[in-house]
């Protein structure tokens, strides 16, 4: 039971809260002012039809409680907005200024409709109601909590995942997006709009604006450096990765690597790094082929003619790439088997 006990406490002193109670109208400003900053990941997330947004405005008028907004604080003062798009874009969508509504690309006003209770408002703007009835609108408190920035980037990533409820989930490459901002987040999304790179990778049309082309470069880097250190979990060691990759990492050295391995890759694979028949790209065998072709090049190998479209297919490198295939030696193993058929040396 001590075990269980340490355990538990150990965890809970990662995890810093703050709560604070906000009034609408400064809600609405710190939003606009980028105090409050909503990701774009999160944005296109706002999908409330305008009766759930009618509905939730009934309650804030009512004071009826509503679900906190959670939000986690940045080292420079501003706020990630975490959990709460709906409710806070909701409320910008009906009481916000003209620039507010710009901001959040709201064309016009919020009219209520489907209003229960406070049955008089329907078909009516914020605009259009009594100036008192504004004023104690805008001055109504909503309870926010935040995370501290006491905690790490990968509890923080946790938080996101676990309050991930919006009526789109997020995939895991666009909470990252959210948690690891800044250089080397801002050089994978330039990475992926490579056009070597997409011609090489063929994604569905389905997962083009979900952050996958950013994860798969995220990939090739992780598993070049840090392939060593995997053990199961994609999903923890990419995180460690990007934590490690946004504190250092050299950006005119790796580009330059990027760029020539998938430059090369697109001369020998013009119709992409795929299995068969199929269009598609498996993750596991673009992670052998690409990074294997890298470690190549990186060591000053020509990889042309390397007859990549035969032997992609081989039943060595399929079983290596199939799948439940996820342990570090399975990993070592099918990027070693592309590095040496690219070295020539099978």
């Amino acid at each position: 039971m001590p075990g269980f006990l340490e355990q538990l406490d150990k965890e809970r002193r990662k995890v810093d809260f703050d709560t604070f109670d906000i009034s609408v109208k400064e809600l609405a400003s710190m939003a606009e002012q980028g105090i409050i900053n909503i990701a774009p990941a999160y944005q296109r997330q706002f999908r409330w039809p305008v009766s759930n947004q009618s509905k939730f405005i009934e309650s804030v008028f009512l004071g009826i409680p509503v679900p906190s907004l959670f939000m986690a604080a940045n080292k420079d003062g501003t706020w990630e907005l975490i959990d709460g798009v709906q409710r806070l874009s909701s409320l910008i969508h009906f009481s916000g200024t003209e620039d507010q509504l710009a901001k959040f690309a709201f064309p016009k006003p919020l009219k209520l409709d489907g209003m229960e209770v406070l049955t008089e408002f329907n078909g009516l703007t914020f605009d259009d109601l009594p100036a008192t009835i504004r004023l104690k609108f805008s001055l109504r408190p909503l309870k926010v909590t935040t995370l501290s920035d006491k905690s790490d980037l990968k509890v923080r990533f946790d938080l996101f995942e676990r309050l991930n409820t919006g009526g789109i989930k997020l995939t895991d490459q666009e909470i990252r997006a959210c948690v690891f901002r800044g250089q080397f987040n801002d050089f994978l999304t330039e990475m992926s709009e490579n056009e070597d790179f997409l011609s090489v990778v063929n994604l569905s049309s389905r997962k083009e604006n979900d952050g996958t082309y950013s994860e798969f470069v995220l990939r090739f880097f992780a598993y070049f450096f840090n392939r060593e250190k995997f053990d199961h979990s994609v999903v923890g060691f990419l995180n460690d990765f990007m934590s490690e990759a946004s504190q250092q990492f050299n950006y005119k050295k790796n580009r330059k690597l990027f760029e020539n391995t998938f430059s090369a890759l697109r001369a020998e694979l013009p119709h992409g790094i795929k299995r068969g028949n199929r269009n598609l790209t498996p993750v596991n065998l673009y992670e052998a082929i690409a990074v294997g072709a890298a470690q190549a090049i990186d060591e000053g190998i020509d990889i042309s003619n390397s007859n990549v479209s035969q032997w992609m297919n081989d039943a060595g490198l399929t079983a290596l790439t199939s799948e439940a295939s996820n342990s570090r030696l399975r990993v070592l193993n099918r990027v070693d088997y592309c590095y040496r058929r690219f070295s020539g040396n099978v």
